[in-house]
């Protein structure tokens, strides 16, 4: 922005000077020296300065002084020209072959284009533009004005510039406490990077998330790239010991991933030889037709598996595939065994099913010897008619069961009324409770002679007993006979 207003600052002042009427060889001359003034020379006629030429010279075009301008200068009628400052002239220069009013608006013009420029910067300051070269533009203007060349109001004009030196000097101070702010923001938006960076490599790197970590690493670095491309510049010494503590950050980040992932590989290799020698056990197995010993072998396959290490996800599934795949080829092949002998045990389940019918209509028993006999007839048709299927073989074993408990159960009952020991055992009892029941009889009665309450109701107590006993058994000895 700056170097456009400068641009255009120097096209407008290149302007001015082209469109000012440029005099004959008798142009305005420069200051001249006290002694050249002193002297004071008429100019030559305007004939004379174009000798030589064979065309005449046209007078320039120049615009009259203003009554404005009037009040800071004063022309003489050869055309020299006299700045009005401070109550004093001082000579400007010569505009000879013209009217005193057009040499005092030739120099007039000259001041209008230093205002001109004056009011540019002035404009540029309160655009807050960039200040770069300002004091040096004012330093020039200066310069120009006291060349004393031109007729204005110089005091205010420099007036003006004693104004823009203040303000361009605030407009300095107000872009360093900007660019101090941006510096600082952007600072800690480096730091930020930085401790972001170190926070990655300082993690456990048995706990360090690898994919996010690695890609949140490279979008820090892209963001410290686009920092050093357009950020604010911080200065050598501290962008340069931020980039080493990043790229620090960075190597000992890339020195745990690497060492990290070559552990890993090591620890996947001896878990994938391990379950390597696991798939070939399963796999000898697969084609084994003893059922009942392989499938404990699988079972132990199965908690030395679960037991082995783990190797990397990919390669974990492809292995337990492939021991997975073993188990399945043996216990399908199982089952296409279990599925045929089921069909060739379903003839067996309709005997056996019949037989059951057969043997609960024996109940309930009402001929010990015929039932035993029906029964065991049952049981040699049950043994020939061989093995049923396995999920129904629970069933149809509780069903003959229950004939055979209800069978012996009536043996038991039968066995304990016939048994000659129990009967003897019985009417031994029998023998000594009725002794014991007479001598308490006889207690009782001499109890009651002798008028004695105490013995009365202890023989009474004792001879209840034993009778109660008396009447079970009795009740034994019937059901024995």
């Amino acid at each position: 922005m700056e170097r456009v207003l400068a641009v255009t600052e120097r096209q407008q002042s290149d302007e001015t000077v082209s469109s000012t009427p440029t005099p004959s060889a008798a142009a305005p001359s420069v200051v001249p020296s006290p002694a050249a003034l002193a002297a004071r020379p008429k100019p030559p006629a305007l004939a004379e300065t174009a000798k030589g030429s064979s065309a005449p010279v046209a007078a320039p075009v120049v615009q009259a002084a203003s009554a404005e301008t009037l009040r800071f200068g004063r022309a003489e009628d050869d055309g020299h020209v006299f700045l009005l400052l401070d109550g004093e002239e001082i000579p400007v220069g010569q505009y000879p072959g013209a009217s005193q009013e057009e040499a005092l608006g030739y120099f007039a013009r000259k001041f209008e284009d230093l205002v001109a420029q004056i009011a540019l910067l002035e404009q540029r300051v309160d655009a807050k533009a960039a200040s770069t070269d300002m004091h040096k533009t004012v330093t020039h203007l200066r310069a120009l004005l006291a060349e004393r060349n031109a007729i204005g109001d110089v005091r205010t004009a420099e007036g003006r510039l004693d104004s823009l030196d203040e303000r361009i000097k605030a407009l300095q101070q107000a872009e360093r406490a900007e660019h101090e702010a941006l510096r600082a923001a952007e600072l800690a938006a480096r730091e930020s990077i930085v401790a972001e960076a170190e926070a990655l490599a300082a993690q456990d790197p048995a706990n360090t998330q690898w994919k996010n970590g690695s890609t949140r690493m490279n979008e820090l670095f892209d963001a410290w790239k686009l920092a050093q491309k357009d950020g604010v510049r911080l200065g050598k010494a501290t962008e340069d010991a931020l980039w080493k503590r990043f790229r620090a950050a960075r190597t000992v980040f890339d020195r745990h991933r690497r060492a990290f992932f070559s552990q890993l590989d090591s620890a996947n290799a001896v878990a994938k030889s391990a379950k390597e020698k696991l798939i070939e056990e399963a796999e000898a197995l697969s084609t084994s037709t003893e059922w009942g010993v392989t499938a404990g072998a699988y079972r132990e396959l199965m908690d030395r598996w679960k037991t082995a290490p783990r190797a990397s996800k990919k390669e974990d599934d492809a292995l337990w595939a492939r021991f997975r795949g073993a188990q399945e080829k043996f216990f399908e092949a199982r089952q296409l065994a279990n599925a045929a002998i089921d069909e060739e045990y379903s003839k067996n389940l309709v005997v056996k099913e019949a037989l059951i019918t057969e043997a609960k209509a024996l109940l309930p028993i009402r001929d010990l010897t015929s039932a035993k006999k029906a029964l065991q007839s049952i049981r040699d048709r049950w043994e020939d008619a061989g093995k049923v299927p396995r999920a129904d073989m629970q069933r149809v074993e509780a069903g003959l069961r229950s004939v055979e408990d209800a069978v012996r159960k009536a043996e038991d009952d039968h066995w304990k009324r016939t048994d000659p020991e129990a009967k003897a055992r019985t009417n031994s009892a029998l023998t000594q409770l009725e002794a014991a029941i007479s001598a308490l009889e006889a207690d009782l009665a001499d109890a009651k002679a002798k008028g004695n309450a105490k013995k009365i109701k202890n023989a009474e107590d004792a001879l209840a007993a034993r009778q109660a006993w008396l009447e079970q058994i009795r009740k034994s000895a019937d059901e024995l006979g």
